[in-house]
């Protein structure tokens, strides 16, 4: 049941995303914009659900986890209300910032829950069966999303998302204990806050695993923006073709998380398998650019490539997330915040990446993708080698 409840709250974010990629290309015609202003509405949320976790996480550790992740579910709701009433982009994209903002309470709590009830190698093992749950709604969304655009309007996916928060709301108040006891809150205000999240930014193995996983969440992100009008506007892909490609993707990245979880920690280095995933990334983001400019292939090149685009992330966010939250055990929520937060605001710039070079090449896209797999190496390269003979940190 904790798997269950802590899987739909961190799916809720992906799902608002997901749910909606289907029916972009008829926002931009229904309310007579351009693709750009269109992709600012996935921006908007997600600089909410970065700028929320920011607020949501250390506030967690002073109120405990129930109060403030039952205060953003509602107002969830009432955001995913309004969208659906949007009469305007302005205030459609006003409205997603919302949504992101409350939102990002799932998101984040259930990262600090998590690490308030288990520590190392069965925190990170949690946090890869997490995906098989949070992971299944994506995986359907898109599905879901497109047969939703043959009985209504996009602002019919709103709706849906609206009843989706609803459902949600209760089955958590009613079955999510609060993890956090009083004796173990933080008392300190903004300036203890403050201080938490500057000693943590200044831990260069927290910092190199926050910027390992947030950009091989961007590279993720890029591809998600992208995909919608590549495939369809520049590979004839339907929306319901679309979609099965999607959620095939999706598929895969769930399956590399749970392989991950259950075969791949406890038997190699935690480090090792950080690794694999921005080199495998990395290849796919270099077949992508191939494909993109100097072949004319057709759209089963292009979505085998995007598959092992998606795939390698199963295996570098639960073992980052797991890596950082491992070096918080004081200030879970506080370190959940700061990486919910960056990976959120690299996520939001990928859209905007993907898109600069308009609906009539997937060249932005795989450009995107290959350089956020070289800067995720990177980082993790330079900031997360570890020293020889050294101990698995999550060997415990």
């Amino acid at each position: 049941m904790l798997v269950l409840i802590l899987g739909s709250l961190t799916a809720l974010g992906p799902l608002t995303i997901d749910l909606y990629l289907p029916a972009l290309p008829q926002v931009s015609e229904d309310l007579h914009v351009s693709q750009a202003v269109t992709q600012l509405t996935l921006t908007a949320f997600m600089l909410g659900i970065a700028l929320g976790q920011l607020v949501i996480g250390p506030l967690s550790d002073t109120l405990g986890r129930r109060r403030p992740l039952l205060i953003g579910l509602t107002v969830y709701v009432a955001a995913s209300a309004l969208c659906a009433l949007a009469p305007n982009p302005a205030l459609l994209v006003s409205m997603r910032l919302a949504q992101g903002l409350a939102g990002a309470a799932g998101i984040v709590i259930a990262r600090a829950v998590v690490r308030d009830l288990y520590d190392g190698l069965a925190a990170a093992r949690l946090l890869s069966s997490l995906m098989l749950v949070s992971g299944t709604a994506p995986i359907l969304a898109p599905v879901l999303g497109a047969q939703l655009l043959h009985l209504t309007s996009w602002r019919g996916v709103f709706a849906t998302l609206t009843l989706l928060g609803l459902a949600v709301l209760p089955a958590t108040a009613a079955l999510l204990p609060q993890t956090l006891p009083t004796a173990h809150r933080r008392r300190g205000g903004l300036p203890d806050t403050l201080r938490t999240m500057r000693g943590l930014i200044s831990d260069g193995r927290f910092s190199g695993y926050l910027l390992t996983g947030s950009l091989g969440f961007a590279a993720l992100f890029a591809y998600i923006a992208g995909s919608s009008f590549t495939l369809q506007q520049v590979y004839g892909a339907s929306p319901q073709a679309y979609s099965l490609l999607f959620a095939l993707n999706s598929i895969g990245l769930v399956a590399t998380g749970q392989l991950n979880g259950k075969l791949l920690l406890g038997r190699f280095p935690s480090h090792h398998i950080v690794a694999t995933g921005p080199a495998v990334l990395g290849a796919a983001g270099t077949v992508l650019v191939v494909l993109a400019t100097t072949t004319h292939a057709g759209l089963p090149w292009i979505a085998s490539a995007l598959f092992f685009t998606a795939c390698p992330v199963g295996m570098i966010l639960p073992t980052t997330t797991a890596l950082c939250l491992q070096r918080a055990p004081h200030a879970a929520g506080s370190a959940s915040a700061l990486l919910g937060t960056t990976q959120f605001l690299m996520g939001a710039l990928a859209p905007a990446l993907a898109g600069l070079g308009g609906q009539d090449t997937a060249l932005p896209m795989a450009l995107s993708v290959l350089g956020l797999a070289l800067a995720a190496t990177g980082c993790f390269l330079l900031l997360c080698r570890p020293e020889h003979p050294a101990p698995d940190p999550l060997a415990r």
